[in-house]
């Protein structure tokens, strides 16, 4: 039974790396301006032409890769914030980290009087801090007013969901404030765009991403014990407050990176944890690996389909997300 469980395991990760690559080639070549596979290919090998060079290289794949980054990212944080507080329904976006993560951005854009495409590179390295902070006030603030001789996980869903319609309203007030052209970047951005992607904003999540996940997985043995609730984890010798604000923090700097680049996408921290629940189970060492490949690969799609389904226009990555996740959470609340 475990050598089976181990060889699906390895199979399951082997098909969504595989789709996520093939997601990622169809992606290369779709667009306003469309290249056939072997210009593709010619040009990655380092044999096409200038203007295809420039397409791929500086326009086509840093966005690709920060959608994988980005949905990763979301995933892994939703999916810790589902085991912390024992909510199916919990996600960054919903419980108002992603809001107090773009709440913080939009203020440092408004008072450095940039846009997000037209940061200096020294602006650009201090957005995911400015992100990591807000999300982390929001955090705070979160479960202080959740806490009530320990915090109850149903508190600290609620409490985010209030904090969340608070953060938004200020959010709008802050944006009112910006010039129309700021305002209405701004706007898209907050939808979830990634279309002001570029390689000093791969260089800056790259490491967010690759430190604050490995140390998620290998933090997963805390996962599984507070999986069972807070009695029976203290039962068990876990120091659950303890463990529930580290995780919190990691969850907060995954949303919060996530944000940075990609704006405020909502719905997909929910969905990939379910899906890989579904498929996987709860063994958190593997769950947390599958929710990440689910969480790529989602966003990398949406990003697809944001850009080719009303071309030459684009659809915010977003919207596209909610399109697909809002009907899922409709289904999870009516279920549960």
């Amino acid at each position: 039974m475990m050598e089976e469980r181990r060889l699906r395991f390895k199979t399951q990760i082997a098909v969504f790396i595989a789709l996520i690559i093939a997601t990622f080639f169809v992606s290369l070549n779709t667009g306003v301006i469309q290249l056939s596979p072997a210009e593709t290919i010619r040009t990655l090998l380092g044999k096409g032409t200038d203007a295809n060079h420039l397409l791929l290289f500086e326009f086509r794949m840093p966005r690709m890769v920060l959608s994988i980054l980005a949905g990763a990212a979301l995933a892994v944080s939703g999916a810790i914030f589902q085991t912390i507080t024992r909510n199916e329904l919990a996600d960054p976006g919903i419980i108002g980290i992603n809001v107090g993560a773009s709440v913080a951005i939009v203020s440092f854009i408004f008072l450095t009087g940039g846009t997000v495409e037209s940061l200096t590179l020294t602006s650009k390295v201090l957005l995911p801090l400015a992100a990591f902070a807000g999300a982390m006030t929001t955090a705070l603030l979160i479960y202080m007013f959740a806490w009530n001789r320990g915090v109850s996980p149903l508190r600290l869903v609620l409490v985010g969901v209030a904090l969340n319609a608070i953060l938004s309203a200020l959010l709008i007030v802050i944006q009112l404030q910006m010039e129309a052209n700021s305002f209405m970047k701004a706007l898209v951005w907050l939808s979830g765009s990634i279309w002001a992607a570029n390689w000093d904003y791969v260089t800056i999540t790259v490491p967010a991403v690759f430190l604050i996940i490995p140390f998620v997985i290998y933090k997963s043995r805390y996962l599984n014990v507070l999986h069972l609730g807070d009695q029976l984890s203290t039962g068990l010798g876990l120091h659950v407050e303890r463990e529930r604000q580290i995780l919190i923090i990691l969850a907060v700097a995954l949303a919060g990176s996530a944000v940075a680049v990609s704006g405020n996408i909502t719905f997909l921290g929910l969905i990939a944890p379910h899906i890989a629940r579904k498929l996987i189970g709860p063994q958190h060492e593997r769950f947390m690996l599958i929710s990440a490949l689910i969480g790529a690969l989602f966003l990398l799609l949406a990003d697809l389909i944001g850009r080719v389904i009303i071309m030459p226009s684009e659809l915010p990555v977003g919207l596209v997300v909610a399109c697909l996740g809002a009907p899922y959470f409709l289904y999870l609340l009516m279920k549960s």
